[in-house]
């Protein structure tokens, strides 16, 4: 039966677990405290964050996967032979692939930039001073006839050829007629 104690009184919630600070920030702690040259291993990585922070989310090992995989991408770590490691300050920052863009040369204020060439090849220039040419006539090559093959004209239909007699041939090829042979020696 339910007392009036604890219907003034509902049951408290457990206690939050304390936060954990954001997954960068415990890589970088960690991989400080190992301080290693060579960088870092994932499971050494978990070993100090556990042995640091103590009780840990259940999903905190995909959590810390996924969050070095970001940031070895982003550039915040380097994975050098399964090790994690920060990169170097004073290293050049990593290009791309690829041939790198020309540098643009600034233009003076009060430039005006012209319009980008169009595709395609450009046209002949026309020679302003040259005489306006009247349309070229045709000429015959001599022969009467024009060029290229001619047209096909269609057949005539036969009005006068007599019809075969006998009867019609089949199809194929006919077959060969083999010369009568006359018996030896009787």
């Amino acid at each position: 039966m339910v007392t009036e104690d604890q219907l003034n009184n509902p049951p408290q919630p457990p206690p939050p677990a304390p936060s954990l600070p954001h997954y960068p920030e415990m890589i970088m702690t960690a991989i400080e405290a190992l301080n290693d040259k060579n960088g870092v291993s994932k499971t050494a990585i978990t070993k100090q964050i556990e042995s640091t922070y103590g009780d840990l989310p259940p999903a905190f090992t995909t959590l810390l996967a996924h969050h070095l995989d970001v940031m070895k991408q982003t550039g915040k770590l380097l994975f050098v032979k399964n090790n994690y490691m920060k990169p170097d300050p004073n290293a050049p920052p990593k290009r791309g692939r690829g041939r790198p863009p020309k540098p643009k040369v600034p233009l003076p204020p009060g430039t005006v930039v012209p319009p980008p060439r169009p595709r395609g090849r450009p046209p002949k220039p026309k020679d302003p001073f040259a005489p306006i040419s009247q349309p070229k006539k045709k000429t015959s090559t001599g022969s009467g006839r024009p060029r290229g093959r001619p047209p096909k004209s269609p057949k005539p239909a036969p009005t006068s050829a007599p019809p075969v007699a006998g009867p019609p041939r089949g199809r194929g090829r006919p077959p060969k007629v083999k010369p009568a042979v006359a018996p030896i020696g009787c």
